[in-house]
């Protein structure tokens, strides 16, 4: 595995007279291929602690974008953040129509392909293979969730191992492909398999969801129904709503939305044991 240090200089502005005070913060990426699918390589970029132990839980970050499009680096200063609090965090690329002309049945595939990567390799990777956190936000938290929900759209070339998370991370999720759902007339009849609002059981990991009240593409109403069901099938979801928040308000450039949505995600794997308390 090939590893690059990237210094992050971090300014202090506790400010004694006209002096700044400057300190670097080594931190440690690997890219990693984890799929090759027909002509096409799949990477991840892997965070890790300053200091690095084995066997530490983690979070794969999967982005946003109608599975249409997308940023592997949208949720890069999440990761960031989490790798300096102890945790190894991935950014994970997926196949996206606009780039290989694909289907969401084949970001599906591709989300499990990766968890089941990262649980494979845990060992070298110095991962908990229990302790893998999915998150993701929009069609990308659709795919977080659904790795924990969905039985099918696996590789043919994975192992058989279950891609299922420790817990989930939702920022304004895709959680319902049904008739009046989000990507209906993409998913079409398949929806029953697909959503994972329509495929809820005992067993549901641990989840914490955020979402505006002002989304448009996703109705508090159905989020509200998602954190019912889970309580109903004796799992806890944790909904955070934003008053008067639109799609996609959680994202880096809403710097106090997202520094908040940081400390509330913070407590959530606190409270989970993911994180210790305290740090």
């Amino acid at each position: 595995m090939n590893k690059k240090i990237t210094f992050f200089l971090l300014l202090l502005l506790g400010v004694s007279g006209n002096t700044s005070t400057f300190f670097a913060v080594a931190q440690s990426m690997a890219n990693e291929l984890y799929k090759v699918a027909g002509t096409d390589s799949l990477e991840m970029e892997i965070y890790y602690p300053e200091k690095t132990v084995d066997a530490q839980p983690a979070i794969v970050f999967f982005f946003g974008g109608g599975w249409n499009g997308g940023n592997i680096h949208q949720f890069k200063p999440h990761a960031e953040h989490f790798a300096k609090k102890g945790l190894v965090t991935v950014l994970a690329d997926y196949r996206v129509r606009s780039r290989h002309q694909t289907s969401p049945f084949d970001a599906l595939e591709d989300a499990k392909s990766a968890i089941r990567y990262l649980k494979i390799h845990a060992e070298r990777l110095k991962i908990d293979s229990s302790r893998i956190i999915a998150s993701g936000g929009s069609a990308g938290g659709h795919l977080a969730a659904a790795t924990a929900f969905i039985s099918g759209f696996n590789s043919p070339e994975d192992p058989t191992i279950s891609p299922k998370p420790a817990a989930l991370l939702l920022f304004n999720p895709v959680i319902d492909n049904g008739p009046g759902g989000y990507g209906y007339e993409r998913i079409g009849s398949r929806y029953h398999a697909f959503s994972p609002l329509h495929n809820l059981a005992k067993g549901a990991p641990p989840t914490l969801f955020f979402l505006g009240t002002q989304d448009r593409l996703i109705p508090v109403i159905t989020a509200e129904y998602y954190a019912m069901v889970m309580e109903k099938v004796g799992s806890y979801c944790q909904l955070i709503l934003y008053e008067g928040e639109e799609h996609g308000f959680f994202n880096y450039r809403n710097r106090e939305i997202y520094e908040k949505t940081l400390k509330e995600t913070e407590d959530f794997l606190i409270a989970q044991g993911f994180l210790p308390a305290g740090r």
